[in-house]
């Protein structure tokens, strides 16, 4: 058997993992690259393969659909195996369709029996021979978008009633490309020019970022491998969330309480834009996410982060009231500024899980908010793009928290390209913008 074809069988297994067990597709993705031993070339196809199907999901079912109305319902696995092969057909341009459909069928002969390596062989003929179903018998536009781009027809749904029908199709195009990879310069430890030399030296192509003045683009590389990301001269960030600590704006005098904190991105560029002074204490609910914030600054150099296990909504308990001059809430949230990155995102989460979203992340900012000193800072942040969990839930705590104010000056925090977005002490970029996450931030101020 090819390489190739182990690739595609892992791939298999890991997409009827994802499915049956809701498991992430990056975290089972990492344990299935290390358990497979895999190099760095069949590293890329199988997260190519997996993640592609993953996001185009639903387009490949409405293809096959049309070539398997006779077939009684196929076994889960045949299904898989099907849509793996026909996104191999549809996408990758350099595999050989010859190849796909002979692998698809060794894998149904390993796997199965005669029939169904003959069903696989005959369903993916038929689609090279006859071509694919348009998407033009969908006469209802919203339906047409998801069927098209992927997404739950109640998703696109939403985004269009928020911000019309364009933007959403935009969304929706954007979230089936691959992202950018970016990173943040640790600036206590190089600067931007000697950074991008140093990577140039160890193999990586950068540049600098599009939208925030502390990101580097990785146009060819794998940072995590490089000795300037051990030895804590850049951490790996997407350029929208780097614009949160520039937003909370914290001197080296600060004492600032990050409530909810892991993987630590958000506290070690809190905590570099201090110098290393003043400091950050960073909660998480799980002690081994807390464990990662810890490694995270050890591996930075920072000594000014005091990581701990606690629930964000229990802060009010645990600290003194007005002991932080700033507080970044940095929310648990839906995730959809993310679906590149997490593609099963936009189908494990329903309607009602954005409700419950939003009323704990307003239980977070009612706990936080006696522990901002008068005059202090209160961030609130997330990596979605729905309005019930950004600037509802901002505006439902203004409205009980009359001590707090929409922080004005924002704006003036921000990179340039991003000011003409920032509205009322609100930022909310949508990913097709700059091709960064999709992400949100209210600037509040307490009162004197």
């Amino acid at each position: 058997m090819s390489k190739s074809s182990n690739v595609r069988e892992v791939a298999l297994d890991a997409l009827i993992s994802i499915e049956k067990n809701q498991a992430y597709s990056n975290l089972l993705l990492n344990s299935v690259i290390n358990k497979h031993h895999l190099n760095e070339k069949d590293v890329g196809l199988l997260t190519e393969l997996v993640y592609g199907t993953l996001q185009r999901r639903d387009t490949l079912s409405y293809y096959l659909s049309a070539f398997t109305a006779k077939n009684k319902k196929l076994e889960k696995w045949v299904e898989t195996l099907l849509k793996l092969s026909i996104y191999q057909m549809v996408y990758l341009e350099r595999i050989p369709d010859r190849a796909v459909i002979f692998e698809a069928v060794e894998i149904a002969k390993k796997r199965g029996h005669k029939g169904i390596s003959s069903l696989v062989n005959g369903i993916l003929r038929g689609i090279q021979r006859n071509g694919l179903p348009n998407f033009d018998s969908i006469k209802d536009p919203l339906e047409k978008i998801s069927v098209e781009t992927s997404h739950p027809y109640w998703l696109v749904k939403q985004w269009a009633d928020e911000a019309g029908i364009e933007e959403a199709r935009r969304m929706c195009e954007i979230n089936l490309q691959p992202p950018i990879q970016t990173a943040r310069i640790n600036r206590m430890r190089t600067t931007m020019a000697d950074l991008l030399v140093l990577l140039e030296q160890e193999g990586i192509s950068a540049e600098k970022g599009d939208l925030s003045q502390d990101s580097i683009k990785i146009l060819k590389g794998n940072l995590a491998r490089t000795a300037a990301f051990k030895n804590g001269l850049l951490t790996i960030q997407d350029e929208s969330s780097m614009l949160t600590a520039r937003a909370l704006n914290a001197s080296q005098e600060d004492k600032v309480l990050d409530a909810c904190a892991a993987p630590g991105g958000k506290t070690s560029h809190i905590a570099e834009l201090m110098d290393g002074q003043g400091k950050v204490v960073s909660l998480d609910l799980h002690e081994h996410k807390v464990k990662l914030i810890k490694e995270q600054a050890e591996r930075l150099g920072l000594q000014n982060v005091d990581a701990k296990a606690m629930d964000a909504r229990l802060a009010g308990e645990a600290f003194q009231k007005e002991e932080f001059s700033k507080v970044l809430v940095d929310a648990p949230c839906s995730g959809f500024g993310v679906i590149r990155r997490k593609p099963d995102i936009k189908y494990t989460k329903k309607p009602g899980d954005i409700s419950k979203l939003a009323s704990i992340q307003l239980e977070i900012l009612n706990s936080v908010a006696p522990l901002v000193k008068k005059g202090g800072t209160l961030v609130y942040s997330t990596c979605t793009i729905e309005r019930e969990e950004n600037k509802d839930v901002v505006n439902k705590f203004l409205e009980s928290h009359p001590q707090f104010e929409a922080d004005t000056d924002l704006a003036e925090r921000m990179p340039e390209k991003a000011r003409p977005f920032v509205k009322n002490g609100q930022l909310q970029l949508l990913p097709h913008y700059f091709g960064t996450d999709g992400f949100f931030i209210a600037s509040l101020k307490r009162k004197v």
